[in-house]
């Protein structure tokens, strides 16, 4: 026998959960939604995100679908500045070539075999 006593490795922590929304925060982001000027179009996209969320909780008996949509759509007003200026500019994304983000080159367009200036596909 050795007289070294064993050590078990560390228990790594449980994640730390995310906070539920406040009771009121989704009342209060659709009255931002509401004064926005994208409201016509935002209004009913966010009220049909809560009716499916709400359908799905029922189902669910768990409140993390009403969550979810209380958490994305203040993402979503945040990019609208960037989506407006990108529509703006003119440029032609109509070839439905997803970007990427690369933090030393910038964006790049994705590959995609058989497109002009992509890598040949497998085969």
């Amino acid at each position: 026998m050795s007289a070294q006593p064993q050590h078990a490795p560390a228990p790594t922590p449980a994640p730390t959960p995310v906070p539920a929304p406040a009771p009121a925060a989704a009342a209060e982001l659709l009255a931002h939604i509401r004064a926005d000027r994208r409201a016509d179009r935002w209004v009913p996209a966010f009220e049909r995100d809560w009716a499916g969320a709400l359908e799905d909780s029922r189902h669910s008996y768990s409140l993390t679908p009403l969550h979810d949509v209380v958490r994305t759509w203040p993402a979503r007003r945040k990019a609208a500045p960037a989506v407006d200026a990108f529509l703006a500019s003119g440029t032609d994304d109509s070839d439905g070539v997803p970007f990427e983000f690369d933090e030393d080159a910038g964006p790049r367009r994705c590959a995609t075999p058989g497109r002009p200036g992509s890598p040949p596909g497998p085969g």
